[in-house]
């Protein structure tokens, strides 16, 4: 069980990651869910991961306050506009995608900016 909690944590992690480069995939859940499946399963990816000098950060802030710090609010929001309007513009070719790209940006900016800010 031990493993195959660590695989999941591993997967989870790496979604995590990914979900910091492409704005529909969410970073935060996959993180702490990473967090909490290494706490589990493998106290020493546990430990790597909250002692990562970037995700560490970033899950401990969230962890502790539920909130999330101004600079991280506005590369989030700010990528994910970037991303989707360029994909209505230029990728879709249908008027329903276009609309679906761009409903897709508010929700994801309204759920990132639900969120307290971290001073």
């Amino acid at each position: 069980m031990r493993i195959f909690l660590t695989v999941i944590g591993l997967v989870a992690l790496g979604l995590g990651i990914l979900g910091i480069f492409l704005p529909v995939l969410p970073t935060t859940p996959f993180l702490l869910l990473a967090a909490a499946l290494f706490l589990k399963s493998n106290e020493g990816l546990y430990e790597w991961l909250m002692n990562h000098p970037k995700l560490g950060p970033y899950i401990r802030n969230f962890m502790e306050h539920k909130a999330i710090p101004l600079r991280v609010k506005v590369i989030s929001v700010s990528l994910v506009w970037i991303t989707l309007t360029y994909c209505a513009v230029f990728v879709a070719g249908h008027w329903a995608l276009r609309a679906l790209f761009i409903v897709i940006a508010i929700a994801v900016s309204a759920h990132i900016l639900s969120y307290k800010t971290l001073k």
